[in-house]
């Protein structure tokens, strides 16, 4: 017999943290998720409580599961980018790539979104999720842009901008039952550091 493709496993954990991660997702709409335990989880999934802490170490991550490849999104929506548009593009353009992958059941993601935002260890959660993400996004930035100035500091600076801004419009967008469109949200954010941050006059006070 010739060996398993490479990644089989992979896969297969994957799918199993999914299912588990859909599973425990009702309970927690339907009980709350400070009140469900991982003994009240592993029963709802028809497994036992070592396995299912085999594959999620935390309840928050339980939840957060859906958000997991968000930093991947984003660092290969950069290197599809063109190279000769301005970062601020190029972000904007990626923070798109990574909402149309989140935004697969507008219902659901509208559900986990106010979860998070009633959930107090769940938005800290996803606040680490989101600078864990951050370094590897930094370097592709600066590996692939046509900026003259590659400087560490102003392209964390713009990367941890740019995922605030995600944060911000999925926010919005859930606010309104996922009705607002996500590309003029992304839009209207971005246009927001594209206009003079003051306009300084020399009138006397």
């Amino acid at each position: 017999m010739s060996a398993a493709p490479v990644g089989t496993r992979e896969i297969s954990r994957h799918a199993v943290r999914a299912e588990l991660a859909r599973v425990a997702f009702n309970r927690f709409c339907l009980t709350g998720f400070n009140q469900v335990t991982f003994a009240d989880l592993s029963e709802a999934a028809g497994v036992s409580r070592s396995t299912f802490l085999r594959y999620f170490g935390t309840k928050e991550d339980v939840v957060l599961f859906v958000f997991d490849p968000v930093g991947d999104v984003i660092t290969d929506a950069l290197d599809a980018e063109r190279a000769n548009q301005d970062d601020w593009s190029r972000l904007r353009n990626a923070l798109e790539s990574a909402v149309k992958f989140l935004v697969r059941d507008v219902q659901e993601l509208v559900t986990i979104l106010g979860l998070i935002e009633q959930t107090p260890a769940l938005c800290a959660r996803l606040r680490e999720k989101q600078a864990e993400w951050r370094p590897e996004i930094v370097a592709r930035l600066q590996k692939t842009t046509s900026s003259t100035d590659g400087s560490s500091v102003i392209a964390t600076v713009r990367v941890a901008a740019a995922l605030e801004i995600l944060w911000i419009v999925l926010g919005q967008w859930s606010a309104s039952d996922g009705q607002e469109d996500l590309g003029k949200l992304l839009d209207a954010a971005f246009a927001a550091f594209s206009t003079p941050a003051c306009q300084q006059t020399d009138a006397p006070l």
